[in-house]
């Protein structure tokens, strides 16, 4: 009972310090004129959210292999807001492929659009895959890491869910090999009440360019639950 207490008293600090604590981040990236103040902007933001995390929640991280690599499309399993508010702390100057809703939320979907959130319009089909594929191929040309959740939303943590369409087509259209990336954030982040505890990030061995949708789709889909039970 206590336990559950402190951990309520917790999020609650949280949720004000670190939301609250967040508003000056996007104004600065909002009104900042220099690209490269930006991304630090949005780097520290991120590392913020970590600082946060660790010391109001007693949340860890433990990472498992690196992110050094550019014209790679990292695929990462996606079960709470964590690993999106993380990633531009978890690799360097990240392009981001997100639902284009969160591009409308006012004031961030400036920032993010200007930080290099590319927008993922489910419903549109071809139109908005030759556009995600321009701003990829834009901005990875600029050594930046690309950075999906080919799930396309938050899957519940033990639950598999199939890869979007959208990453499918990226990955053949782009050319560029896969590192496969799990997360186990899920039972500690993804609740209205945070538990204390490690989050893990795994990242797996490459995967080739150039595979059949099929068999990219069941590595990846392997690969990104090797941390569920």
């Amino acid at each position: 009972m206590v336990g559950k207490l402190l951990a309520t008293v917790r999020s609650i600090v949280f949720y004000i310090l670190f939301y609250t604590g967040s508003i000056p981040y996007v104004l600065l990236a909002i009104a900042s004129a220099s690209p490269a103040r930006f991304k630090t902007i949005s780097r520290n933001w991120s590392r913020y959210h970590r600082v946060c995390a660790r010391v109001l929640l007693g949340i860890r991280l433990d990472i498992g292999g690196a992110s050094s690599h550019s014209r790679v499309l990292y695929a990462v399993k996606h079960e709470a807001f964590f690993e999106a508010i993380d990633v531009p702390a978890l690799f360097d100057q990240p392009v981001v492929f997100a639902k284009a809703e969160l591009l409308k939320i006012p004031g961030w979907g400036i920032a993010a659009d200007r930080f290099g959130v590319v927008g993922v319009e489910r419903d549109a089909g071809a139109k908005a895959l030759r556009k995600m594929l321009t701003a990829a191929r834009t901005l990875s040309a600029e050594g930046r890491p690309l950075v999906i959740f080919p799930e396309g939303t938050r899957i519940p943590h033990g639950t598999r869910a199939p890869l979007q369409a959208g990453f499918a087509g990226l990955y053949k259209l782009l050319g560029y090999p896969v590192i496969p990336v799990a997360v186990d954030s899920g039972p500690l982040y993804h609740r209205r009440w945070k538990r204390p505890g490690t989050i893990r990030y795994r990242f797996g061995e490459e995967i080739p360019a150039g595979l059949p949708r099929a068999e990219i789709e069941a590595r990846v889909l392997e690969a990104i639950n090797a941390l569920n039970p």
